[in-house]
C-alpha cells in the first residue's frame, strides 16, 4: 500500500512536466525535421505560465468547468494506472474524460468548436473497440485486468500481444493528436477549421486543456509500458526506453503524414482493429 501510494503522488507531481518536456522534445524534432531551428525544450513551460498569467475568459460558465471535469478525470484515470488497479476500469474512465472534453467544446456557439467536438466523437468510435479489445488480450495473457498482476509476470506481454501493440500504435496517435488523425484539433497550424475543439478556449481554461493532455500522455505512455515489463527489474528499464523511442516514432509519423478525411480515419481503425487486434485476440483464446 506504501508503494501504491508513492506511485500514485510521483504520478500527481511528475506527469505534467514529463508531458511537458516531452511536448518540448517533440517540437524540436519536428522543428529539425522541418529545417527550422525550432523553440526551447521549456517552451510548453512557458506556455502555460502565459496562458495563467493572462485574464480568464471563458465563453461560458460551463466550458470551464467541464476542462476541470476532464482533468480530474484523466488524474484520477492515471492515480489508478500507476496504483495498479484495474486496466478495464481505467479505459472506462479515460473514456468517461473524453466525453467531458467533447461536452466543453460543445458548450459554446462556435462552428469550429462543434466541428472538432463532433471530430472527437467519431474518433471514439474509431479506437475505442480496439482499446477494450487491449485490455482483453492482457486479460488473455495474464488471467488477469489488474496493472499490479501483469507487471508480475515472467514474460512480458508484448510476446503474446504484437498486433495489438500495433492497434494500439493507432489509438496512441489518435490520442497524442498526431497526424494522420489530428482531425477534431491540431498542434500545428494546418487545421481548416482553425483549433477546432480548443477555438475558444484561452487564458486559464486552454492552459487546464494543455496540462490535461500532458496527463493524458503518461498514461498511454504507461499503457505502453505494460506491453514490455514483467517481473524482471531489468525489463522496467528496457520497457521505458522503448515507451521512448515509441513517441518519437509517433512524432515521426506526424510529420510525414498527411491529415486523413474522417471516413478514412474510421475505417481505416476498424480495419486494424479487425485484423490486428482481431486476429491476435483470436489466437490469444485459441491457444487457451
Amino acid at each position: 500500500m506504501v508503494m501504491k501510494a508513492i506511485y500514485v503522488i510521483l504520478f500527481l507531481i511528475f506527469a505534467p512536466f514529463i508531458g511537458a518536456l516531452l511536448d518540448g522534445i517533440d517540437r524540436i524534432i519536428s522543428a529539425r525535421m522541418q529545417r527550422r531551428k525550432g523553440p526551447s525544450i521549456f517552451q510548453p513551460f512557458y506556455d502555460l505560465g502565459k496562458l495563467f498569467s493572462k485574464e480568464m475568459i471563458a465563453v461560458n460558465n460551463v466550458q470551464l468547468l467541464l476542462n476541470l471535469s476532464y482533468l480530474v478525470i484523466l488524474v484520477i484515470a492515471g492515480a489508478m494506472l500507476f496504483a495498479g488497479a484495474d486496466l478495464l476500469m481505467v479505459l472506462f474512465i479515460l473514456s468517461t474524460a473524453d466525453m467531458f472534453l467533447i461536452m466543453a467544446a460543445s458548450s459554446d456557439s462556435s462552428p469550429y468548436a462543434n466541428m472538432g467536438a463532433s471530430r472527437e466523437m467519431m474518433q471514439m468510435m474509431a479506437y475505442e473497440p480496439l482499446t477494450l479489445l487491449v485490455a482483453v488480450g492482457f486479460y488473455l495473457t495474464t488471467g488477469s485486468f489488474h496493472v499490479g498482476t501483469i507487471i508480475q509476470q515472467p514474460v512480458s506481454a508484448v510476446l503474446w500481444m504484437p498486433g495489438l501493440l500495433v492497434g494500439f500504435m493507432f489509438t496512441a496517435a489518435i490520442k497524442f493528436r498526431k497526424s494522420p488523425f489530428d482531425l477534431s484539433t491540431s498542434h500545428h497550424a494546418h487545421q481548416e477549421m482553425v483549433k477546432g475543439i480548443t477555438t475558444e478556449m484561452s487564458g486559464t481554461t486552454l492552459a487546464i486543456m494543455n496540462i490535461a493532455e500532458y496527463y493524458e500522455m503518461v498514461v498511454i505512455l504507461g499503457i505502453f509500458f505494460l506491453f514490455f515489463v514483467n517481473s524482471t527489474w531489468w525489463s522496467w528499464i528496457v520497457a521505458l526506453a522503448i515507451c521512448f523511442v515509441l513517441f518519437l516514432m509517433e512524432t515521426l509519423w506526424d510529420n510525414i503524414s498527411a491529415r486523413l478525411k474522417w471516413k478514412t480515419v474510421l475505417y481505416g481503425c476498424w480495419v486494424v482493429t479487425l485484423v490486428a487486434g482481431g486476429v491476435n485476440i483470436l489466437i490469444l483464446m485459441l491457444d487457451k
